[in-house]
C-alpha cells in the first residue's frame, strides 16, 4: 500500500497521529509539505514604490524556507513513529499534492477546522480541491479531538 501524508503546518500533528494508528506498518508513506509561492510574493514586497528599490537576494528567504519544511518533515516523521520518504516541494499548493497522489492508494489529510465547525465549511479551498481530485481513496482526520 501507497500512501501520501499531506503534512500543514496548522495540523500536522493529526495527520501524523493518524497515519501511525491507522496505516498498517508495511504501508510505504511517503509525508509531503508544500512551500507556497509566497516566497514570490515576498520577493515582490521588497520593491519600493516609485522604481525606489533595496533588492536583495531571495536565497535567504528560499533558505530559510526549505529549512522550515524539512524540519517540519523531520518532526512528523518522528511522530509517525517508522520510516517514511519526505518531500517537500513548492508551487500552487493543490496542484503539487494531487500530483504527488498519482501513485498513491491513499491520501491522508486533516481539515482545516476544529470539531466545532462540522460541515462543508471544515474544509478550505485547498483541501477541498485536493479531496474533488485525488486520484485515490482519502482518510480525512480532524485536527482536533472531539469533545462528548
Amino acid at each position: 500500500m501507497r500512501v501520501l501524508v499531506w503534512i500543514v503546518e496548522e495540523t500536522w500533528q493529526a495527520t501524523a497521529a493518524a497515519a501511525a494508528a491507522f496505516l498498517p506498518f508495511d504501508a510505504d508513506i511517503t509525508l509531503l509539505y508544500v512551500r507556497s509561492d509566497a516566497e514570490t510574493v515576498a520577493r515582490g514586497a521588497r520593491d519600493a514604490p516609485l522604481g525606489r528599490s533595496r533588492r536583495t537576494s531571495g536565497e535567504a528567504l528560499d533558505a530559510i524556507s526549505e529549512q522550515g519544511a524539512r524540519d517540519l518533515l523531520a518532526d512528523a516523521q518522528a511522530a509517525l513513529g517508522r520510516q517514511a520518504v519526505l518531500d517537500a516541494r513548492s508551487g500552487r499548493i493543490e496542484y503539487e499534492v494531487v500530483a504527488a497522489a498519482a501513485t498513491a492508494d491513499l491520501i491522508v489529510l486533516a481539515r482545516d477546522e476544529d470539531h466545532p465547525r462540522h460541515g462543508p465549511r471544515s474544509l478550505g479551498p485547498t483541501a477541498r480541491y485536493v479531496v474533488d481530485h485525488a486520484p485515490s481513496a482519502v482518510l480525512l482526520v480532524w485536527p482536533d479531538t472531539p469533545s462528548r
